[in-house]
């Protein structure tokens, strides 16, 4: 590890290779305690170092290039990921067109408010800046995948579980986003909680990941911690304007206009790839399983033979 010109260090792989061994304490007490969650959380490791380098070289390109065409193109790719996240990942059932309707949610809440507060709030002449812009779309994105993941497992749990309260409002005569009203509102409570412990603590207890990055970077003090400021309250906004569109999507897609709850358009299933990779492995293992077996009747006859 050297440093250039007296400023942060370089990282190298060697690095990576340390900090990586600070996984395996939670994957020796996932062991311990047999929680069954080690080899999730090497596989996860393994996915982020992969898709940070991935994202490392495409910024690199990006940055270098100065092209608005190559902002959009990150921005919209990184939108199109994280629908995928949480429609596949993320959310424990799948309801019809999930994956379209988060998108939509996650364009017309990080790309705006995004805009918004790189131009006015940080001053940014040319909003799209990339090195500016894309970090500040992938840390306004990375707050909404959780809080829509919450947001919908929380009303999909609702629709299941209390399905014949919401059916009574609609038989009294609630139209379907009044009898979705207080699902909708105690799902959007609890998918902003996070938020409003983050900002709670924020500087007292806790230093954020981007004014650290600024601090090490060298900027001053006092400019980290506003910029700070500014980011997490663009954080708040996204998470619950993309909140709210993906609720309302998705009561208006669990109530029909007819006024019927439509639970069979919760699709619990596993996704089609998943079930595909799951399906492709058992066929493997199997043959696997029966060529060992059949060598080894073929070595058991050779040595009755030999007798």
């Amino acid at each position: 590890m050297n440093s250039v010109a007296g400023t942060s260090p370089v990282l190298g792989w060697t690095n990576v290779s340390i900090g990586f061994c600070f996984i395996l304490l939670d994957v020796l007490v996932s062991s311990v305690f047999k929680l069954g969650i080690a080899s999730s959380l090497l596989v996860a490791s393994v996915r982020c170092v992969v898709q940070l380098t991935i994202m490392g070289l495409f910024l690199e390109k990006v940055f270098a290039s100065d092209s608005v065409l190559g902002v959009v193109g990150i921005v919209l790719v990184l939108n199109v990921l994280g629908a995928v996240e949480v429609t596949y990942n993320k959310a424990k059932g799948r309801f019809s067109y999930m994956f379209p309707l988060v998108l939509i949610s996650m364009l017309c809440s990080t790309v705006p408010i995004s805009i918004l507060g790189t131009r006015f709030a940080m001053s940014q002449t040319r909003f799209w800046q990339p090195d500016q812009f894309i970090p500040i779309v992938g840390m306004t994105l990375g707050n909404a995948i959780s809080s829509i993941g919450v947001g919908w497992n929380t009303v999909q749990k609702e629709f299941t579980d209390n399905k014949d309260k919401i059916e009574t409002y609609l038989a009294l005569g609630a139209s379907r986003f009044e009898a979705c009203k207080p699902v909708a509102t105690g799902a959007l409570k609890v998918s902003l909680l996070p938020i409003v412990n983050q900002l709670s603590v924020i500087g007292l207890i806790s230093i954020p990941g981007m004014m650290t990055g600024a601090i090490i970077g060298g900027k001053p003090v006092d400019q980290a911690a506003r910029l700070q400021m500014i980011i997490m309250f663009m954080i708040a906004a996204t998470s619950t304007l993309a909140v709210v569109m993906s609720l309302f999507f998705a009561c208006r897609t669990l109530i029909d206009d007819k006024h019927r709850i439509r639970v069979d358009r919760i699709d619990m299933r596993k996704p089609g790839f998943y079930r595909l990779r799951d399906a492709t492995a058992s066929k493997a293992w199997s043959a696997i399983r029966w060529k060992h077996r059949d060598s080894g009747g073929e070595t058991q006859a050779l040595l009755s033979g030999s007798r």
